[in-house]
């Protein structure tokens, strides 16, 4: 099986499929991300529905899962939803569950009373001509406050997850995890439990729902990493890496700022992207 085929959950399974940072240039984050050793994707403009969205993004394709990069560059609804993301602080404002049914996570969230919007078909067309497309679930900021927290099908992923842009040469495998910050972590595990299907547990002091890839870890900003944002919000995500100790020894030359926690490292990154990368 390729790895773009890898990216397709069989039925009955859950992947943590992306998380995203809005930046106001994108640009700038990508230089940030090859002076640390990734290869991001080019860049690519979204349509929905057919129309523009108003949005671009570069990617960091990897073995499990991406990190998108995502800058408004219109005067859309779509921008505009994602301008009051990032007026509230730097980082990561977008988590996507991968499906294998789009349509079958939608009627779910409509009888568990998340309200989702329309099912949107979502495309872009990247370098070569070729387009990526996507069947996306939205629901209202209200009904999961934490972040764009959204359900993703992936429909043509041997278009973007290519091997020139799947190596890394800091090693860099795959997305492991996402951390959320919240003032209640039980009612909010329990609202992210009903909205992916997936039990909450307590983990080491966080509370933790595992999918069949990846896992959302949800706590109190005082049990988090320094610099987490303020509730409700996405505080940083878990990278799997091939070599921990090489990756974190260079972008703490890179003057990032590095601090243990729990059995590894948390990296702060700077304005131009945002968050922390728990590695």
């Amino acid at each position: 099986m390729t790895v773009a085929e890898q990216q397709k959950p069989p039925p009955g399974k859950l992947y943590l499929d992306h998380v995203a940072h809005f930046v106001p240039d994108l640009e700038a984050a990508s230089r940030l991300l090859r002076s640390l050793g990734f290869t991001p994707t080019p860049e690519s403009a979204h349509r929905a529905q057919g129309a523009p969205a108003g949005t671009s993004n570069r990617c960091l394709m990897f073995e499990s899962g991406y990190v998108e990069i995502l800058a408004p560059t219109m005067d859309t609804p779509n921008a505009q939803r994602v301008r009051a993301h990032m007026a509230r602080y730097h980082g990561v404002h977008l988590a996507s569950f991968g499906t294998p049914d789009a349509p079958f996570e939608h009627a779910r969230l409509v009888a568990q009373g998340f309200e989702p919007e329309p099912l949107v078909n979502l495309s872009r067309e990247v370098e070569g001509g070729e387009t990526v497309r996507f069947g996306v679930v939205y629901v209202p900021p209200k009904k999961m406050p934490e972040g764009r927290v959204q359900y993703c099908q992936q429909l043509t992923p041997e278009v973007i997850w290519k091997d020139e842009f799947v190596r890394h040469a800091n090693g860099v495998t795959g997305l492991a995890a996402v951390y959320v910050v919240a003032d209640d972590p039980a009612e909010a595990a329990a609202r992210w439990g009903r909205f992916s299907g997936l039990l909450p547990r307590k983990d080491d002091g966080l509370v933790s729902l595992q999918a069949a890839r990846g896992r959302v870890l949800i706590a109190k900003r005082d049990s988090l990493f320094a610099d987490a944002p303020s509730a409700p919000a996405l505080a940083g995500y878990a990278l799997a890496c091939r070599h921990p100790a090489s990756f974190v020894a260079r972008c703490s030359e890179m003057g990032l700022a590095v601090r243990r926690f729990g059995p590894g490292h948390a990296i702060a990154l700077p304005p131009s992207l945002g968050g922390t990368w728990l590695v």
